[in-house]
């Protein structure tokens, strides 16, 4: 199954099916232009691997991490499929990042990696949207990665069994497709992340971990229209405003 979060036509926030052109609850079936699609989870927060993939790293010439680079975003910048990112003024490289999504089903501490799958409710798709300006001139990157709206998630969480172990991510801008990698090549598999986070920080239920960025980042320009995709949950789209 896929799930949806949306707000029905009477107000009511519903946590329902996603069947890709419309939503169903109770029943109830809407199509997309009678709901307002929300977010598919409220995460207390984002946590984001950073270089998780070989080819990724090299286009910033950059070293692969010996373990995890972590990092984390906030409440604030969680929008949903269909929003629009204001992106920061005066910024020249404010870059998409399709990544893989996984969303926390439990309450998770000090969890080895053989059994971090139990903690998983499903997978979603996330785009890590980057301001480069500000995030390669500081060392904590708050304002390159944490201002509002930086984490578009959606459209739905799918259950893992629909996200095979090879299952493509991709970007497409504007029509014009610029990344497209599978989830077997990153550095650090789902459970590994899971297991160096929580040895760390306790994941809440709603959290989501962004599992890192294939190479084809790029710069967005005003007005632009981006989908992220992944093979088995379904497309995220937004759109971005200067």
């Amino acid at each position: 199954m896929r799930h949806a979060r949306f707000r029905d036509p009477s107000g009511a926030v519903r946590h329902g099916e996603w069947h890709g052109d419309a939503v169903s609850f109770a029943g109830e079936r809407y199509d997309l232009e009678e709901v307002d699609l929300l977010a598919p989870t409220e995460p207390s927060k984002v946590v984001c691997v950073g270089r998780n993939y070989v080819a990724h790293a090299e286009e910033h010439d950059a070293d692969v991490p010996d373990r995890p680079l972590l990092f984390l975003k906030g409440p604030n910048t969680v929008a949903g499929h269909g929003d629009t990112v204001t992106l920061p003024a005066g910024k020249e490289r404010v870059e998409w990042e399709a990544e893989l999504g996984v969303v926390i089903g439990e309450q998770a501490k000090n969890v080895d990696a053989d059994e971090a799958m139990e903690y998983v409710a499903g997978y979603t798709c996330v785009d890590d949207v980057s301001n480069r300006d500000d995030q390669r001139s500081e060392s904590q990157w708050v304002r390159g990665k944490a201002f509002d709206g930086a984490a578009p998630i959606g459209p739905c969480v799918a259950d893992p069994g629909h996200v095979a172990d090879d299952a493509t991510v991709r970007t497409i801008v504007n029509g014009e497709v610029e990344q497209e990698a599978t989830i077997d090549q990153m550095v650090f598999d789902v459970p590994t992340l899971i297991e160096e986070i929580t040895t760390y920080l306790t994941l809440e239920p709603g959290d989501v971990i962004a599992t890192g960025t294939p190479e084809g980042v790029g710069p967005f320009e005003d007005g632009d229209h981006a989908e992220i995709e992944v093979e088995g949950v379904g497309t995220l789209e937004h759109g971005v405003t200067r």
